[in-house]
């Protein structure tokens, strides 16, 4: 049973916006945040490292300014397989024989007294990956063509669907296991500069297994981080192995762009519903990425099918959804993350989340978590306060989808309360704690009544495990403001 809550208004639904040209300026970086981005995200496809320490700095200095700190992700560029450089772009004809080549003057050549255009790719080991039959997509899938034949320098195509080839175009392999590493070198130069400017997350791009996720981990050890990993799942390997994957991150984004692309389109919603749920029940947070607002690159208003799609992502309960082309080059930047609260606001008003058990989260933690969501479910109007050091207890509440009690966790740590910006209903706050529980308790009551947040007669249900006395001592209490 729900009761409406007097923070009903209270969006829980977060907020990524990629930086690029137009909001990576210091007055559009303060419109942002004071608007209500929780994430800021970096884009390492087309950042160089000059500018990502300077954007990084700023963030961290606008944020200083306006008293919101907002957790900042690198999205690594991961592996990539793109077609050369053209002098002229080529104009693809349906049925044309067209080669990709891997080798230095693997094309072109004469074929029945006509000549076969090609173009080079940059992995020389695709002609070990790939079958006669597969399907080569370019350019984000708008030219399609049928591998027919290949040999130790070339892969020779057929158009399926034509259209204008230029250079340096991303290519999908539907169905196809490529053997390129998931942390690539440039991947480890870039979340080095990351590091050093103490970035909150770090997103790894086309994430097939567990042991892509394992890679990144060990090398966050070998340099002391505590910065968190977001799988991105963008193939069919990586829905197939999707257990794994979100068992093994720290949250899970579904990089639509890609997996719309190498996956038939029609599977996915199923794949995003699924996704959604398997987070759920690991108890990770989940990002809906990708074509959230697209048209609004261009126009100051959203499409319906796109405010649709937005409120989806919202009934799902996603953690996040986030805004790319939106944001790095679209004119209206502002209105895109204005739309998306509205959206989510309004949506989690009229249907608010039942409550979840996690499938696979156990331990006596757990059920203290569970037992303090119960609890916030049937007291009308109730508030949820709880107390961490590295997220865990935040991250399991919101794992749960209280049904309408808003999350405010209180945390000594930075980098902590940053990465809580994520999470799902999850309000972080910068407190120093104190030895003594109970102070710690009534300091964190006290500064919500004076931020307007509680006032007298609100009941609050406390999930803690606070150290005392070198102790860890775990308890859940019912407070009435006094």
């Amino acid at each position: 049973m729900t009761f409406p809550h007097p923070l009903s208004r209270f969006r829980r639904t977060k907020i990524v916006f990629t930086l690029g040209p137009s909001t990576e300026s210091e007055a559009m970086l303060e419109a942002l945040i004071s608007a209500g981005a929780d994430v800021a995200r970096l884009n390492m496809a087309h950042a160089k490292h000059d500018w990502t320490r300077m954007i990084i700095r700023r963030i961290r200095a606008v944020s200083a300014r306006l008293e919101r700190d907002i957790a900042i992700m690198m999205d690594i560029k991961g592996p990539e397989i793109r077609t050369g450089d053209l002098e002229h772009p080529i104009e693809l004809r349906p049925g044309e024989i067209f080669d990709f080549t891997v080798k230095p003057g693997g094309g072109p050549e004469r074929d029945n007294a006509e000549e076969v255009r090609s173009v080079d790719v940059n992995y020389k080991d695709l002609i070990n990956d790939i079958r006669v039959g597969d399907t080569v997509l370019v350019d984000n899938g708008l030219i399609r063509l049928e591998v027919l034949e290949k040999d130790n320098a070339r892969i020779r195509c057929r158009v399926l669907i034509p259209g204008e080839l230029k250079s340096r175009r991303h290519i999908n392999l539907p169905g196809v296991k490529v053997n390129l590493p998931a942390f690539t070198e440039k991947d480890r130069a870039d979340t080095l500069v990351g590091l050093e400017e103490g970035i909150d997350y770090v997103a790894l791009s086309f994430v097939r297994e567990a042991q892509d996720i394992e890679s990144l981990r060990e090398f966050l050890r070998t340099h002391d981080s505590r910065a968190r990993i977001i799988a991105k799942i963008e193939d069919q390997s990586a829905i197939t192995n999707l257990d794994e994957i979100v068992r093994s991150c720290d949250a899970l984004m579904v990089a639509r762009g890609d997996l719309g692309i190498e996956c038939p389109f029609e599977e996915l919603p199923i794949i995003q519903r699924r996704a959604v749920q398997t987070c759920y029940d690991y108890g990770r947070p989940v990002i809906i990425a990708t074509h959230m607002l697209e048209s609004m690159i261009t126009s100051p208003m959203p499409t319906r099918a796109e405010i649709t799609d937005v409120a989806n992502a919202v009934l799902e309960r996603a953690d996040c959804v986030m805004l790319s082309g939106e944001t790095t080059i679209g004119r209206y930047p502002l209105e895109c993350v204005d739309i998306l609260k509205k959206i989510a606001a309004r949506i989690e008003q009229e249907a608010p989340a039942p409550m979840e058990e996690p499938r696979y989260l156990d331990g006596d933690k757990i059920k203290l978590l569970l037992s303090a969501v119960k609890m916030a479910n049937e007291i009308p109007g109730s508030t949820i306060l709880t107390f961490t050091r590295q997220g865990f207890m935040a991250g399991g509440l919101a794992a749960m989808r209280p049904a309408m009690a808003p999350i405010f966790a209180f945390t000594p740590l930075p980098e902590t309360f940053r990465q809580m910006r994520l999470m799902r209903a999850v309000e972080p706050i910068l407190l120093p704690f104190d030895s003594d529980p109970d102070n710690t308790i009534n300091r964190a009551i006290g500064y919500l009544v004076r931020d307007g947040k509680l006032q007298a007669g609100d009941k609050l249900v406390i999930a803690t495990d606070i150290l005392s006395s070198n102790r860890l001592i775990d308890s859940i209490q019912l407070r009435t403001v006094r």
